[in-house]
């Protein structure tokens, strides 16, 4: 079987490559980036038998539609949608042949914001730093897709594998977060911790690949002053001068110079990816090391 390419047919918002990011470049002053929700993208993969860190397509709100050259086995995953394959329904959430020459169409997410869509072989396109995927921030990695764009496709070869023992948790109603304090949770007055434990923010629409932003009461600086710029991980809880915690995702900045009450841990990231604009957020601040794995 030929390795093949598909073409983009409709973008939609915003349909970007990625797979499982660049880590170990923040000292370069690049991010890891990669699929917001990492989870759905190893699923999508593992239905078309390819390996996890293979390169899929993230879309945001509405979709995309691609056809392909070859026949191809797909599959998507992440917030439920509407699948059709030349205008005909498909399954959602299991692997699919695809016909040379069809259109396979992901429709409007339905109670989350963003689809993978994995495609036997992988997205082939090539590497920068190690990864395929596009960093909106740097620049890195091909840019958002384009209609007409064609992308090629690496080779298949592997079998759908343990995906149906894999759970696959639906779109959070209610985004909570646990919050490990510091490094400076001490730069805010003492009824900050209260005021993110009291559920009274909701996701912005200005939310994108690079955070998590909020809308709700402004936390109070316990003193005025600069901040040396510092380096900042992927969950750090950052707190710009409105007072409205962002919560950073894949494409965050490494350094930054407003203080960061503290940090998400990883495994709890994938559901802000998929909360919707005005999902109530309720943080819950801790402190100590290693909260919230698995």
């Amino acid at each position: 079987m030929t390795r093949g390419s598909v073409r983009v047919v409709r973008a939609g918002a915003l349909t970007t490559v990625q797979d499982l990011g660049r880590p170990g470049h923040a000292h370069l002053g690049v991010p890891r980036s990669g699929a917001l929700d990492p989870p759905a993208h190893r699923r999508a993969n593992r239905l078309v038998g390819n390996p996890d860190g293979a390169a899929t397509l993230e879309t945001t709100v509405n979709g995309c539609a691609v056809r392909t050259d070859r026949p191809v086995v797909a599959a998507v995953t992440g917030a439920p949608c509407a699948v059709r394959i030349d205008g005909r329904p498909a399954p959602w959430g299991a692997a699919v042949l695809v016909p040379a020459g069809a259109v396979l169409e992901l429709g409007a997410a339905e109670g989350g914001l963003r689809c993978y869509l994995a495609l036997a072989g992988g997205v082939d396109v090539g590497p920068v730093l190690g990864s395929r995927s596009a960093d909106l921030l740097s620049g890195l990695g091909p840019p958002p897709l384009s209609e007409h764009d064609t992308l090629p496709l690496g080779a298949p070869g592997g079998r759908s594998r343990d995906a149906d023992t894999i759970p696959w948790p639906a779109p959070p109603a209610e985004l909570v977060l646990p919050l490990v304090l510091g490094p400076r949770d001490d730069w805010f007055a003492e009824d900050a911790p209260r005021l993110l434990a009291a559920g009274a923010y909701t996701v912005s629409a200005a939310s994108n690949r690079i955070g998590l932003r909020t809308e709700g009461p402004a936390l109070r600086r316990a003193f005025d002053g600069e901040l040396p710029s510092e380096g900042m991980v992927l969950g750090a809880v950052q707190v710009p001068p409105d007072g409205r915690p962002v919560v950073f995702l894949a494409d965050h900045p490494t350094t930054g110079g407003y203080p960061v009450i503290g940090v998400v841990p990883e495994p709890r990231l994938a559901a802000a990816a998929q909360a919707v604009p005005g999902t109530p957020v309720r943080f819950l601040p801790v402190r100590g090391r290693g909260f919230g794995r698995g």
